[in-house]
């Protein structure tokens, strides 16, 4: 902030006090009796508006909080570029309470930690906790019920771009993942034909009823050769590579949408996706306990359950 913004906040800051205080002693120098005798000028169906003073107790309260706010404007930040004398601010009371939270919760997180990923998910207060971590940290991606939208992948099911074990998913929350599906128009032919063509044959390999739809036979004949071209990623037979995040196409998962359309889109123009390292968010003992959470939710927990750790 510049010197003249600094100055311009306090000066409308003190301005602002000072007239307050001015009108209170204004209105308090007036006295019941010169009140009664007058008036504010205003009047209406015979009633005359008189100029009383405040009550003494509402007067009691406007110097109060004269005085409240002069003390806090000097101790905490209010006054442009002044932190005030006791030095607060936002960010050293969030470390604080951050602090506070990790002292308190930072045993029992440690405690998770050391329990297998494979074996935390059959205890419910653990799940209880990544639960709530979940909500707070990637359900706004992934939904409350995580189970995904449009362009953010369910992870409710037991499909995976990266893999499902409980070390993959450490890594994905950990260090996140960055996808990317090329444009692809131009390798199998730059026309819309073409770019249908490959549509119809990629559906086809996840619903075997398309082939046998009007002209979709040819379409995937011309198409097949083609496919070569998405291979090196996708595999020979479309089911996809999970050291690459690409999506095995032989599935009923469709993570931008099952439509002709949606697939010709995504030929066409290509995709990109991002999940977001968490690693400076979290401590590697949250992560642990989220990971064990999102593992429970395709992997069903022992049923006879276990004690707390």
């Amino acid at each position: 902030m510049s010197n003249f913004w600094s100055w311009f906040i306090i000066v409308i800051v003190a301005i602002n006090l000072l007239g307050c205080a001015g009108l209170l002693l204004w209105n308090n120098s007036i006295s019941a009796e010169e009140a009664a005798k007058e008036t504010t000028g205003h009047s209406f169906d015979g009633i005359v508006e008189r100029n009383s003073p405040l009550p003494r107790w509402w007067l009691g309260l406007f110097i109060g909080t004269l005085i409240f706010a002069c003390v806090y404007l000097a101790l905490y930040p209010g006054l442009g570029k002044f932190e005030g004398m006791l030095g607060w601010t936002s960010a050293s009371q969030y470390d604080s309470e951050v602090a506070l939270v990790e002292r308190q919760t930072g045993p029992l997180f440690e405690q998770y930690a050391q329990v297998p990923i494979e074996e935390l998910i059959n205890y419910p207060e653990a799940l209880a906790v990544g639960g709530r971590l979940f909500a707070n940290n990637c359900a706004i991606c992934h939904g409350s019920d995580a189970r995904g939208a449009k362009g953010y992948p369910n992870l409710a099911d037991d499909v995976w771009l990266y893999g499902g074990s409980a070390e993959q998913i450490v890594t994905t929350i950990t260090a996140g993942r960055q996808g990317m599906m090329p444009p692809m128009a131009a390798a199998i032919g730059n026309t819309d034909d073409a770019v249908r063509d490959m549509a119809i044959y990629v559906q086809s390999l996840s619903r075997p009823d398309v082939a046998n739809k009007g002209s979709n036979a040819a379409a995937i004949e011309r198409a097949k050769p083609k496919f070569v071209m998405c291979a090196a990623c996708h595999g020979p037979d479309g089911s996809g590579n999970q050291m690459l995040g690409a999506p095995n196409l032989t599935d009923a998962s469709w993570l931008y949408g099952p439509r002709l359309e949606d697939i010709e889109y995504t030929i066409r123009n290509g995709r990109s996706g991002n999940m977001p390292a968490h690693e400076n968010l979290l401590t590697k003992e949250r992560i642990h306990v989220i990971s064990a959470y999102v593992y429970s939710l395709s992997h069903k927990p022992d049923t006879k359950g276990l004690p707390s750790p």
